[in-house]
């Protein structure tokens, strides 16, 4: 592969012809992160401190946008929610890192497979199934509850902050899960080992050793945890709505959605998000810095998973549990529902059971095909800049091409400090108005895509070309390539696993992301998820579950396809995304 790769720069320019590509590398860069990162940024903050009306500085719309009393108690209600929900999700999650990476649990694999189809799957997707599951009147839950025991009241009331925690957190798990089990897998098991040797109980060695060598894991994916749900929209939009129970999330877009938007104080209330989710992200950086410790003896310990005996199995009934709650009864539910003309006739009622809705959504509806298209090609066209973007920012600051790239790998990294929907507002006002004017076009919800999931590229890009040795790109630059001929014909080829991964990870994330495309589309450039939105408003649960299940078999194909392939990890993948 090497001499194939030096061949194709064996023709290149004359030496004094070539030094513009190099030097081109960094203002470049520059200048398309200016345009994705720093504009939106930038008016973000501009606007938060001006006046819709005179444009002239305030700070009213911070007055304002805190003084009204439901704001007030939507932000006592996000702290809430996020703290339930990152508490049940971290102790899930390390529960089953645990179970899958320590012990002899039967069917660990499958176990680890659900997991990851709970992480790809959006958690307002899950909402949307368990509306048709625990709603007070018309969930099959509770219909069977009252059938089967005459009861007056439902068994659960989904509509409900503690429905909405209970939803978000089994769809957390999955953070929480990869960190730990990531940790368990990389240390030894050599102290563990020694205790049980010294006749340790099985609860002494987890209090005193697997915990403390897991616990950076354990509290980054508390952290994580949290921030997804203080910053998630769709969960709240679905559950907490009709409950009356507002959250910052909500609030935001009550704001946006007025018409003139109140963009000012819609900033300004968002200006917490983006603040406790940038000390929060820091504060899980240095605990994951201090994971070394776990790994004191060194790869290549002696590694034995701890026996069982008679829990292996009840061990795996409790394992599956959290599956079968955001995996296998939203599934199912959705499933019967798209395939029922009315799904409050009952799943199994006779004459019920029918493919319309499937042949309605995507056959007779030009726009429903028309939001399917735009998704595909929107997030391929997204995927496709951040990984182009990405590849490039890294390799100037990998091989410090020019002075200031490290300021460049910051700019690359800011937006995963930044909540997608306070990005949202960023972009609405950096875009809508001359000299770039993007507002209604396909454009803004592509840049806003990549913009979002650049951060994913750049770590993966950064980390794969830090590791990469330099010998073959210094060979093709005494043969006479540029730079940028280098990184297109010797660097590209030998990072493809990286950017494939990359290119994956940000296609599903953009594929099933609602919170930053339900501020920035309009009726021409509607998404899938967006109308799936639409959906839910107007009651269509049978059209909104056939769109749902079409969307998931994307998704999980484009999983399947890639891996089979490209022989991408896919089982990693879950894990890059959350680390970086």
């Amino acid at each position: 592969m090497s001499t194939t790769l030096l061949s194709k720069a064996e023709s290149m320019p004359p030496r004094a012809q070539r030094y513009h590509f190099s030097v081109l590398l960094l203002p470049v860069s520059a200048l398309l992160l200016v345009a994705m990162v720093l504009l939106p940024l930038g008016w973000l903050v501009v606007i938060s401190f001006q006046s819709d009306a005179t444009s002239a500085l305030t700070v009213q719309n911070y007055v304002d946008a805190f003084s009204d009393g439901s704001s007030r108690l939507a932000v006592l209600n996000s702290l809430l929610l996020a703290g339930c929900v990152a508490a049940l999700a971290t102790i899930v999650g390390t529960l089953l890192a645990w179970l899958i990476s320590r012990t002899d649990m039967p069917c660990r694999k499958l176990v680890r497979a659900l997991i990851l189809a709970s992480f790809v799957t959006p958690s307002f997707l899950g909402a949307l199934a368990w509306i048709l599951l625990g709603s007070p009147n018309a969930g099959w839950i509770n219909r069977i509850w009252v059938a089967m025991t005459g009861a007056d009241t439902p068994l659960v009331n989904i509509f409900s902050l503690g429905g909405a925690i209970f939803v978000m957190a089994i769809y957390a798990i999955s953070y929480p899960f990869s960190l730990v089990s990531n940790a368990l897998e990389q240390a030894p098991s050599e102290y563990e080992n020694a205790a049980r040797t010294l006749s340790a109980g099985l609860f002494r060695i987890t209090r005193s050793i697997t915990l403390p060598l897991a616990m950076p894991a354990i509290l980054s994916g508390f952290i994580l945890s949290f921030l997804e749900a203080i910053a998630a929209f769709g969960v709240p939009a679905f559950i907490l709505i009709p409950a009356r129970k507002p959250v910052m999330t909500i609030q935001l877009f009550s704001l946006f959605s007025e018409f003139p938007p109140r963009l000012g104080e819609a900033a300004a209330y968002g200006m917490p998000l983006l603040i406790v989710t940038a000390l929060l992200l820091v504060a899980q950086k240095r605990i994951l810095r201090r994971r070394s410790y776990t790994l004191i003896t060194g790869k290549g310990g002696s590694f034995r998973r701890v026996p069982l005996g008679a829990w292996r199995w009840p061990a795996l009934v409790i394992a599956m549990l959290p599956p079968l709650l955001s995996v296998i009864l939203p599934y199912g539910a959705m499933l019967l529902v798209s395939l029922s003309r009315a799904w409050g006739r009952g799943p199994f009622a006779p004459h019920n059971l029918s493919l319309h809705w499937y042949y309605a959504t995507f056959v007779e509806s030009t726009s429903t095909r028309a939001t399917l298209e735009h998704s595909l090609m929107y997030c391929s066209a997204a995927a496709t800049i951040a990984v182009v973007v990405a590849t490039l920012v890294a390799y100037v600051r990998a091989r410090r091409v020019l002075p200031g790239s490290g300021v460049l790998g910051f700019i690359a990294m800011a937006p995963f400090v930044v909540p997608g929907i306070v990005l949202a507002i960023g972009f609405y006002a950096a875009y809508s108005h001359p000299p770039i004017q993007l507002i209604g076009t396909a454009w803004i919800l592509i840049i806003a895509f990549a913009t979002q999931f650049l951060p994913i590229a750049y770590a993966n890009g950064l980390s794969m070309i830090g590791a990469l040795s330099a010998d073959l790109e210094n060979a093709g630059r005494i043969l006479g390539a540029s730079r940028f001929r280098v990184l297109c014909f010797i660097t590209a080829p030998l990072l493809r696993g990286a950017l494939l991964s990359s290119w994956l990870l940000i296609f599903i994330s953009a594929f099933r992301e609602l919170s930053t495309a339900i501020f920035l589309f309009v009726g021409s450039t509607a998404v899938i998820t967006t109308t799936i939105f639409d959906y839910s408003s107007s009651g269509n649960y049978e059209a909104l579950c056939a769109l749902g299940i079409v969307m998931m078999l994307i998704i999980f194909t484009v999983v399947i396809v890639i891996y089979r392939l490209f022989g991408v990890r896919v089982n990693r993948l879950q894990t890059a995304e959350i680390t970086h």
